[in-house]
């Protein structure tokens, strides 16, 4: 499912609850500043047993404020970034298990020295502090099944639930 316009929309799924197989992403919840209120709008809209799978870019370790400050980095996914721990911790608060953050490509400064440079960033001074700590990444969830009992519960007629 794709939503045009506004990166708001995420916040607030105009869909019914259980009504989604798969929710996949290409960068965009990093847009949000309420992330934890996207990722509980993806566990509301997905039917049990629906799979979270979304491409983001997340972070490892501490990533200096002044980075995250800067809008020009916002809008390249890198100022929003989760770190991988708490993608994982937030996912698990909304509801979802089988939680996994299997990374892709790890940036290293060089990736970026020449963007860098040209926003007059003094690349060699924030190497050490942000080389190796942006990622993009696989995150991928499940949210969980009906139990027997949920299932018997809803059974409508004797031979639907056999």
């Amino acid at each position: 499912m794709r939503f045009p316009g506004p990166t708001r929309q995420i916040e607030h799924i105009p869909l019914p609850d259980n009504s989604v197989d798969v929710i996949i992403s290409n960068c965009i919840i990093n847009l949000s500043a309420d992330k934890d209120r996207v990722l509980r709008e993806a566990f509301r809209v997905l039917k049990p047993r629906g799979r979270f799978a979304v491409s983001d870019v997340v972070t490892r370790g501490a990533v200096p404020e002044a980075l995250r400050r800067d809008m020009l980095l916002w809008v390249g996914c890198i100022a929003g970034a989760l770190d991988e721990n708490d993608y994982r911790m937030k996912l698990a608060a909304a509801g979802f298990e089988a939680i996994g953050v299997e990374p892709t490509r790890i940036y290293k400064v060089d990736d970026a020295r020449e963007f860098l440079a040209g926003e007059g960033v003094d690349v060699d001074a924030i190497a050490p502090v942000v080389d190796g700590k942006f990622m993009s990444a696989f995150v991928r969830a499940k949210k969980p099944g009906q139990s027997k009992a949920q299932m018997t519960e809803a059974c409508c007629a004797p031979t639907c639930c056999g």
